[in-house]
């Protein structure tokens, strides 16, 4: 289940970087589906105060990518492969700028499939949507797993566009700021949860996700 995650290994953070954890949150809206396929989802939806061709440039382009997100060495191009430092890593399936970008990710069936919308002037809508069996997620439960690292992620996007990245990104989720944020981001992937899988699922996939997201909170 790990090649569903993104993974959070971060060290310090400074005070003046602090986040307002409720807002940040609030910007998301979070899905959980499992189809009859045998298929689970997890997706989560963003409005970014930025112009498309801006966002698309920040999930495409290496050095962008790296600022906010991971290192990405390969293949960049559609039937390449590419390998996030210290992560995932996968096949580039699509790319259609400025609107669709589909990879493998950990995976030949774990598929992140991006979404990207102009709603305004400078103003841009992010749908991330990553899809594996059943199988591999051990349940819909499973989307807990996951659910909490894009959060962080959709988070660090923000704050990139926003100008208030902090030096060392990578820094935020091992603080117990950072760590309270992961803490209400597994909170929130539960409701969008429930209902997908039984309450004991659920509550399992809940105790393992803090564990792993806000180890000094659980």
């Amino acid at each position: 289940m790990r090649a569903f995650g993104v993974h959070w290994n971060r060290q310090l953070r400074k005070r003046e970087a602090m986040i307002d954890i409720q807002r940040e949150l609030a910007e998301a809206h979070r899905q959980v589906t499992a189809d009859p396929g045998g298929t689970v989802s997890v997706v989560i939806t963003r409005e970014y105060r930025a112009g498309q061709a801006g966002v698309w440039n920040a999930l495409t382009d290496p050095e962008r990518l790296r600022r906010w997100f991971l290192p990405i060495s390969g293949d960049l191009r559609v039937g390449g492969s590419f390998q996030l430092e210290g992560n995932a890593g996968g096949e580039i399936r699509r790319c259609e700028r400025p609107e669709l970008l589909e990879v493998t990710y950990g995976g030949p069936t774990s598929v992140v499939r991006v979404r990207l919308r102009a709603t305004g002037e400078e103003r841009t809508e992010l749908v991330l949507e990553h899809t594996v069996p059943v199988e591999l997620a051990g349940s819909p439960a499973g989307s807990l797993y996951v659910g909490p690292g894009w959060d962080g992620a959709f988070l660090t996007l923000g704050q990139y566009f926003a100008g208030t990245l902090p030096e060392d990104p990578f820094a935020a989720a091992a603080t117990l700021e950072g760590q309270e944020f992961s803490k209400r981001s597994v909170q929130l992937w539960v409701a969008a949860a429930t209902g997908t899988a039984t309450l004991e699922e659920i509550a399992a996939a809940a105790e393992a996700a803090l564990g792993q997201y806000a180890p000094d909170l659980s």
